[in-house]
């Protein structure tokens, strides 16, 4: 059993899934770092791609991705265009010095668009970059999937695709705006398998509103029922002061801490109880899973599609708000569409905000991915003695425990290990470095 400490959980801290965090980009990097970056990459890196389209059939009322109706044709029409465009104008700047290992399609909804235009702009990707045989994976809407849409993903040699579910339960829907009957979700699945693709993702989520233990229970009763290859249990944040369409969802019996807590708990339970792999604190995939494999493995890697086996050195993003990491810096594009479009016709590179991660940033990104993905950092000398002292309300609670050097979050302790890990961010945690035994930055 988890222990609970509300005051604890009280405390916002961001999902990591970079450092610094999307708060700390700033307009004084852009365009002009990514294209260092770029003319920087060496023969044959391996890159990982993400491929954004912000568009979707139905807007849920819960989302805070950056996206928007797919209800005019044209404007679809001149996003892809800018989109291939961007894509091949980074492709002719790497001259064929990435080797893409990875493709990643994400929303919004890939499957807004018609199926033609995915053929489209997967060849466009195929073609202008070196990529061999890479896995491609795929975020669909149920409620918008076909058997044509099934039998161009198997066409394309798609590896994986990933569903938001969200929940099963009909009034839990109608709440929140995604309105999918279980027989759309079932028939999505048979299509995909019968045509070969069987890693399939669920992305579910607790703390919706009206949401009661048995509500969940009986999701993740069909859900195990489905066994899809992986699972992804987010907590759902309302923030409707900054994701205006949140204000449509009713917040007055929204699940309080109290609640949360126990629905991540049996989460947790249901799944691993059902075979399920923890990975980090709010993923699972089964045993076979490639996933799984590398929990076992000690390799999972965190990015912003969250926990993954991913472990390229640079990942680019393409479309309107998609984020580009390199080892020293993070940039993300104009979020807006048309601003967007326009950069990409004015033969410009699209980032227009970012951070440059310095010695010391990297290895405190470094501490807290290696917390959020295994559970354990090595706290090297510069940070030891800061790092105890501030670990110290954690140890007595009984949610880290050290090990030498070896700082460890206890396995009953993951509901706390963004806070944890929070300890070493440089914006929000007490832990500073002594400054003469810190590496300096080249």
């Amino acid at each position: 059993m988890w222990s609970y400490h509300p005051d604890l959980l009280a405390r916002p801290v961001p999902r990591y899934t970079s450092y610094p965090t999307a708060v700390e980009f700033h307009e004084g990097v852009g365009e002009a770092d990514y294209a260092r970056a770029l003319d920087a990459v060496e023969s044959a890196t391996p890159v990982s791609l993400y491929i954004h389209i912000p568009y979707c059939e139905q807007i849920c009322w819960y989302c805070g991705c950056n996206t928007g109706a797919a209800n005019r044709k044209q404007r679809l029409t001149d996003y892809l265009a800018a989109l291939r465009a961007e894509i091949t104008a980074v492709a002719r700047r790497l001259g064929g010095r990435a080797r893409v290992g990875r493709i990643a399609f994400g929303g919004g909804s890939p499957n807004a668009i018609a199926p033609v235009d995915f053929v489209r702009l997967l060849d466009t990707i195929l073609t202008v970059f070196d990529t061999g045989r890479p896995d491609i994976s795929v975020e669909i809407d149920p409620r918008g999937f076909d058997a044509e849409w099934a039998l161009v993903l198997a066409a394309s040699h798609v590896t994986r695709v990933s569903m938001g579910v969200q929940t099963f339960a009909p009034h839990i829907q109608a709440a929140i705006g995604r309105v999918q009957p279980l027989a759309e979700i079932e028939a999505a699945m048979a299509a995909l398998r019968l045509r070969g693709i069987d890693a399939i993702n669920f992305d579910l989520m607790y703390g919706l509103p009206g949401q009661s233990l048995a509500d969940l229970d009986a999701t993740l009763d069909e859900t195990i029922r489905l066994a899809p290859s992986r699972i992804a249990l987010f907590g759902y944040a309302h923030l409707p002061a900054m994701i205006p369409r949140q204000r449509r969802i009713d917040a007055s019996n929204l699940p309080d801490h109290r609640l949360r807590f126990e629905q991540a708990e049996l989460g947790y339970q249901r799944l691993t109880d059902a075979g399920y792999l923890p990975v980090g604190f709010d993923h699972f995939a089964l045993p076979g899973d490639p996933l799984a494999a590398a929990v076992r493995e000690g390799r999972v890697n965190r990015n912003f599609q969250g926990f993954t086996e991913d472990d390229a050195p640079i990942l680019l993003g393409f479309g309107a708000s998609a984020i580009s990491r390199f080892p020293g810096l993070i940039v993300q594009n104009e979020k807006h569409a048309g601003p967007y479009r326009a950069l990409i016709a004015g033969g410009r590179l699209p980032p227009v905000r970012g951070v440059l991660v310095d010695a010391e940033e990297a290895e405190r990104g470094a501490i807290i991915r290696e917390l959020l993905c295994g559970g354990r950092a090595k706290i090297g000398p510069a940070w030891r003695e800061s790092a105890r002292a501030a670990m110290a309300d954690f140890e007595r609670r009984g949610l880290v425990e050290w090990d030498g050097d070896m700082l460890a979050v206890r396995d009953d302790a993951w509901p706390y290990a963004r806070l944890i890990a929070a300890q070493f961010d440089r914006c929000r945690g007490p832990i500073r470095p002594e400054a003469a035994t810190m590496p300096v930055s080249s």
